[in-house]
């Protein structure tokens, strides 16, 4: 669950951070406000739509789990993790 949480913040932010890296290259000052007002809009727009295209990308390439799954138990003193049958 971390890992999905992490990734999508990623994803989220990666629109910021070029645009960040723009600024710097264009020589202007990326912590003033001026530059980001115009812009904000547009960078959450183009991080929320790379956060749903991921999810839709994973959701269509992720390899499916066929048969029941089996919850983890004990069997004779051991513990055995969950897994599909």
């Amino acid at each position: 669950m971390t890992r999905a949480v992490v990734q999508g913040l990623v994803l989220f932010f990666l629109p910021f951070v070029l645009f960040g890296a723009y600024l710097v290259i264009r020589r202007r000052n990326p912590l003033l406000w001026s530059h980001w007002s115009s812009q904000s809009l547009w960078l959450t727009i183009a991080g929320l739509g790379f956060v749903v295209l991921s999810l839709i990308v994973t959701g269509l390439v992720d390899e499916r789990q066929t048969g029941a799954y089996v919850p983890t138990h004990v069997e004779n003193g051991r513990v055995i993790p969950g897994h599909f049958e």
